[in-house]
């Protein structure tokens, strides 16, 4: 493998070196046919491509054996030769064997990918595109659109696009090898995003990164493993999930959101930073190990439904700022410290948000505490504190945190943002500051 990285490398260097032509045909050409091919194969910038074919008559009848080619978004800005970029990229594919990943990132039509994926489709596995469609005039006028283009790919394991524009149902024949779709910046149809999904039904991994325009997404996906849903714009989509072997699932944008098999998730994030979280349904999540709960503003319904789920998380990342079910904010009601931690008794890393921390900071948080209540398998606590309300009762749940975490090996306190005219706020730094250094082996500050 060392040898084999080290002859790349330098094959690398000698075809990007007009000055040692002469040097480098004379050491490769004591390489068998077989070798120089496998050592140009792992040459996939278009630019390297074209250099590499002027080396040598030798260099250039091995460059159609290479597997993957990759145009930067800069591959032809200064192009002033006859023929179109299109033109030029389809004379490089049609020169190669059996391509098995295009990557293009340079300006491109639909005729011209339509003409390239009619020439390496059968062999291609891997596309990555970015479309620069997003302008709705000029992709009604295409003809072939890009998204019709892509079903010539039959064989296609894995798709990525970027700058999509999705607002009527891509023209695609069903994908049956495609494990991998990403999808990042684009605007949808929920009934073209739906089409898009059948044509994938052994999809083990979704990324849809920065859509808009969807408002209620349906998947049903008896294979996907991993996905993550980024919607932009107002918050107020709905998500139905059914995916049973779901094992990472990452949800941003959604005011409703139902997952209806739940068995094999272990990493569950949900966020809305531009709307409220209405319901969740997810039953009971028994193999989940890491959840993270944002937003602005949850119903206390979806927020308690979440904690009470997921009793057997490991990791809790809360970072809710306030509940209500209309629209006036309303603070966390009071949450019993002690029931908390016996209702999460795997619990090792807990990460509480301003309003989490408060309500875990009420007066009869601590009232009943049995003299064998432990928190047992705790080991890092991070703490934000916004407020210096209710000082003295804070003061007292990061003593008992301490205290009755028996595995604690780090408390991290963040104080962000305490904006307050009144002497208060020093004296409870101040109580903060004395407290780290009597506990300097455990406590930091950030």
């Amino acid at each position: 493998m060392y040898i084999s990285a080290l002859l790349i490398t330098r094959a690398l260097s000698l075809s990007l070196s007009l000055s040692m032509r002469s040097c480098s045909s004379k050491r490769m050409d004591s390489l068998p046919d077989a070798i120089l091919q496998h050592i140009l194969s792992h040459i996939n910038n278009a630019r390297d491509v074209v250099a590499c074919n002027s080396v040598s008559k030798r260099w250039k009848d091995s460059m159609p054996y290479i597997h993957s080619l990759y145009f930067p978004r800069n591959s032809f800005d200064n192009h002033t030769g006859s023929g179109n970029p299109d033109i030029i990229v389809w004379k490089m594919l049609s020169s190669i064997v059996q391509l098995e990943e295009l990557v293009v990132y340079s300006p491109f039509s639909g005729a011209g990918l339509s003409s390239w994926l009619s020439l390496i489709g059968p062999s291609l596995q891997r596309l990555e595109l970015r479309m620069d469609n997003l302008a709705e005039l000029q992709t009604c006028n295409e003809n072939p659109s890009k998204l019709s283009c892509i079903s010539a790919a039959m064989n296609l394991e894995s798709l990525k696009l970027w700058g999509v524009l999705m607002t009527q149902s891509p023209k695609w024949n069903v994908f049956q090898n495609l494990w991998n779709l990403e999808i990042v910046g684009a605007r949808m149809e929920d009934s073209a995003l739906s089409a898009a999904l059948d044509a994938c039904p052994n999809l083990t991994n979704l990324l849809l990164l920065g859509c808009e325009g969807v408002r209620s997404v349906l998947i049903d996906l008896p294979h996907l493993q991993q996905c993550k849903l980024d919607f932009y714009g107002l918050g107020n989509c709905s998500l139905s999930l059914t995916s049973p072997k779901i094992e990472f699932l990452e949800v941003q944008g959604c005011s409703w959101i139902r997952v209806h098999e739940t068995n094999y998730l272990k990493n569950l994030s949900i966020a809305n930073n531009a709307g409220r979280v209405y319901l969740v349904d997810f039953g009971k999540l028994e193999a989940l190990e890491f959840l993270s709960i944002r937003g602005v503003q949850w119903c206390w319904d979806a927020v308690s439904n979440m904690l009470k789920w997921a009793s057997e998380v490991k990791h809790l990342y809360m970072k809710v700022e306030f509940t209500g079910d209309f629209e006036p904010l309303q603070p966390f009601p009071e949450i019993d410290l002690v029931e908390f931690f016996n209702n999460h008794p795997k619990l090792q890393k807990f990460d509480a948000h301003g309003a989490m921390f408060a309500a875990l900071c009420q007066k009869n948080s601590l009232k009943h505490v049995d003299s064998g209540f432990v928190i047992p398998c705790l080991e890092e606590v991070v703490i934000t504190v916004r407020s210096p309300l209710n000082a003295e009762q804070k003061m007292s749940t990061l003593e008992s945190l301490l205290k009755y975490g028996k595995n604690l090996k780090a408390l991290v306190i963040k104080i962000l943002q305490m904006k307050s005219s009144h002497s208060s706020a020093d004296d409870f730094f101040d109580e903060i500051c004395r407290f780290r250094y009597m506990n300097r082996h455990i406590v930091r500050m950030e």
